[in-house]
């Protein structure tokens, strides 16, 4: 049985005072699913603080990136060994916008994934394609050179630490909406490209959740597809209230 994930991604939101309301009113309205987890990635400066606040709490903590290095003269950097040294375990890699804005090639990210599993952290490894790509009916090749090139490397046993997020970007502030039956025929495609390299034994045990504009509202109705295991939240992981919803839509 697969893991069932919803996970928050915070971006840049929320001071230290905005943390500890969010923080406290998700506690506050958590309900313990057996099978299924929760996760919040707030800021950087906010992670610790973040992990001392739930430490008695089965939700858990992620970081929104990394570098791939694992210390020196990278100012501005954080490395997984400083993650984990303040009890974070969980890394979100490849987001849409970390590829779009800060410009994070497939190669780069394959180094990022390597440093994390070799600080035992558990990657959620984001892929996706944007308008022009699904418009040029290119969005099956993109992710799969995505894949192949960011986790393709691995060992079966590494792949017990990966999770895979599908941001189909085209649906995220465009106007455009995807579908939760195309969120379900590319989880299908992404699963059956992982068990064309690996089997279909591994291919069935990896989580892999979907990034589109997830909210309370269409929560259940995507969570119901076969290969979707849950979400990685942008903007609703901003409301505790709605954020909960989504992960009790299971």
């Amino acid at each position: 049985m697969r893991d069932k994930i919803v996970a928050g991604n915070w971006k840049m939101n929320n001071d230290l005072a905005q943390t500890e309301d969010l923080l406290s009113n998700i506690k506050n309205l958590y309900k313990e699913n057996e099978g299924v987890r929760v996760i919040v990635a707030p800021s950087f400066t906010n992670l610790y603080h973040s992990f001392e606040s739930l430490r008695n709490s089965k939700i858990e903590v992620a970081a929104q990136n990394m570098n791939e290095n694992s210390e020196g003269a990278f100012t501005g950097e954080v490395s997984a060994r400083m993650l984990t040294s303040v009890g974070v375990k969980i890394v979100i890699l490849g987001h849409s916008e970390r590829r779009a804005i800060f410009k994070e090639t497939d190669e780069l990210l394959a180094k990022k994934v390597d440093a994390a599993l070799e600080n035992d952290m558990e990657v959620i490894f984001c892929c996706g394609e944007e308008l022009n790509e699904r418009k040029a009916e290119k969005h099956f090749e993109i992710v799969k050179q995505q894949l192949e090139k960011g986790l393709f490397h691995l060992s079966e046993e590494q792949w017990e630490k990966i999770i895979i997020a599908y941001e189909p970007v085209w649906a995220i502030g465009t106007g455009e909406t995807a579908s939760p039956e195309q969120a379900q025929e590319m989880h299908a495609f992404i699963r059956k490209s992982i068990s064309e390299k690996f089997g279909s034994e591994l291919a069935n045990k990896i989580a892999i959740l979907y990034g589109g504009s997830v909210k309370p509202g269409n929560a259940q109705e995507i969570f119901a597809k076969e290969d979707v295991d849950g979400g990685l939240i942008g903007g609703a992981s901003l409301k505790a209230e709605d954020f909960m919803a989504i992960a009790n839509a299971f």
